[in-house]
């Protein structure tokens, strides 16, 4: 078991990038990260969960390691659209992956910038690492975590 208390996020890798987000409930996070998981092989990409709702962070040789608690492994919320009811499904998952980007799920779009040559960054846990607020809006969300990921070094 990791030596850190888990945290509110959730985390997929997509490519070999572990992306973490964060944000507060309902803000989309499990949305997003399904829609990347499920598009990923349509555009000739890979992606996979690391987990949802709960995330154990912890630094290692340089690099923040995102790991999922055993007792939700494999296990995401899918909130309902439309005539589909909310529920938990079991998808395809790997335990942990070292975190590439930090996106926060804002409320408003105050801190929203579009990514440009120069990539912000935030320190976690004593590891700095990729950062993008991104608003609450679905969409625009999704189109700033795709304008970024080829930003990002490779792992």
């Amino acid at each position: 078991m990791p030596a850190s208390p888990t945290v509110h996020a959730t985390c997929f890798v997509i490519d070999g990038q572990g992306v973490l987000l964060r944000g507060a409930s309902g803000a989309g996070k499990s949305r997003l990260a399904l829609h990347f998981i499920e598009t990923a092989p349509a555009r000739g990409r890979q992606a996979r969960l690391v987990g949802d709702d709960r995330i154990y962070l912890d630094p290692a040789e340089g690099r923040l390691i995102a790991s999922v608690p055993s007792t939700i492994a494999g296990l995401i919320e899918r909130r309902s659209a439309g005539l589909r009811d909310a529920g938990i499904e079991r998808i395809d998952w790997q335990p942990s992956a070292p975190v590439s980007l930090v996106v926060d799920i804002l409320d408003d779009d105050a801190e929203i910038v579009i990514p440009s040559k120069k990539i912000r960054h935030i320190r976690l846990k004593g590891v700095d690492l990729a950062y993008l607020p991104v608003p609450g809006d679905f969409q625009r969300a999704v189109a700033l975590i795709e304008a970024i990921l080829p930003q990002l070094p490779p792992v």
